[in-house]
């Protein structure tokens, strides 16, 4: 069934409709609010990140090689390549002493464009360290050199680590583990699928860590939200959805390929989590904004920001307005009706 997020406008004809779902979850994990259908089934893709990361800095990972807030939220990034990204990958790599070719994540461009043209224009190559997930990768065999497990294999679902991380994931969704449906990544690592509920609830118990029972995860969500909040560029780069949102210190936010986008606020004590269906990315700035708004958040500036940031008007390749996008689902309250 269509649920129609966002609209986009050329003469004012509507051009593009993106379809998709979100839910809200409440501190109980309760549904608060939602449009379209919040048990539809996604895969988390990038979002996954905060919760991949608990293991290792709950296992000590951040006292034992002595990590900076910008090495500890790096490892949960999608970066872009930018400059500051990679002087703190290679910064992370020279206390950790693990090779860049053990990383299974494919050589790469930047993805910011300004930065790939500096490599390209002083014959730079693709590495690594440039694929988006390199500090996600590189966290993972920092974990595991530490912990004396194996780092070949770490990208397998069978391996100590993986195992750790489903039951973690699990754990905060509010999930068995075999209700998670897994598949593999883009980058090569184990990808997970829920309901966007589950999702969003493990949102709300990244932004409201006295949620969680085990102590231990406790302290080590509280290390990696703080991180994520004290350098926000760290997470995305430039101009991004995460950056813009996580200069906020009452959000928590991260967002995954292929239209998934979670994030969870702590005063209020919820979870956000959406997708839009056909994949896109380019209208997260705008649904955060508009959720936001319909749910009455007090700090205005972050919605300035969002707004900003992110411009419904639509440019020509001169710069000249030609049409506009516009946000027009409104959220439902309470339970369900599925």
């Amino acid at each position: 069934m269509e649920n129609v997020l966002v609209q986009e406008y050329r003469a004012d004809m509507v051009e593009c409709a993106h379809n998709g779902h979100i839910c809200i979850v409440n501190e109980e994990g309760a549904i608060q609010a939602y449009t379209g259908d919040p048990g539809f089934v996604a895969f988390t893709r990038s979002s996954a990140k905060t919760l991949q990361a608990i293991p290792a800095i709950r296992g000590g990972m951040a006292e034992f090689y002595g990590l900076t807030d910008e090495e500890i939220a790096i490892m949960v990034a999608s970066h872009r390549g930018e400059h500051r990204h990679i002087e703190v990958l290679q910064q992370f790599a020279r206390k950790v002493n693990i090779r860049e070719d053990l990383m299974v994540c494919a050589p790469s461009w930047p993805l910011d464009d300004a930065s790939k043209e500096s490599l390209l224009r002083t014959d730079g190559d693709r590495s690594r360290w440039y694929h988006n997930c390199s500090g996600k990768h590189y966290g993972m065999l920092a974990y595991c050199q530490m912990a004396g497990l194996p780092l070949s294999g770490y990208d397998q679902p069978d391996h100590p680590l993986q195992q750790e991380i489903l039951r973690t994931i699990a754990d905060l969704a509010g999930l068995a583990q075999g209700d998670i449906r897994t598949g593999t990544d883009g980058c090569g690592l184990p990808v997970f699928a829920m309901p966007l509920q589950a999702l969003a609830t493990a949102y709300m118990k990244l932004a409201c860590p006295d949620r969680i029972k085990d102590e231990a995860t406790r302290e080590a969500v509280l290390t990696i939200t703080s991180a994520m909040n004290a350098s926000p560029f760290m997470v995305a780069g430039s101009g991004k959805v995460d950056t813009v949102l996580l200069e906020d210190s009452n959000i928590v936010a991260k967002g995954g390929f292929k239209g998934v986008y979670c994030f969870g606020l702590k005063k209020e004590k919820l979870g956000v989590a959406f997708k839009i269906v056909d994949g896109s990315e380019e209208e997260w700035g705008w649904i955060a904004k508009s959720i936001l708004e319909q749910i009455g958040y007090a700090n205005k500036e972050t919605i300035s920001r969002l707004a900003q940031a992110f411009p419904t008007d639509i440019l020509n390749d001169s710069g000249r307005k030609v049409g506009r996008a516009e946000t027009v689902f409104k959220l439902g309250h309470g339970p369900s009706p599925n």
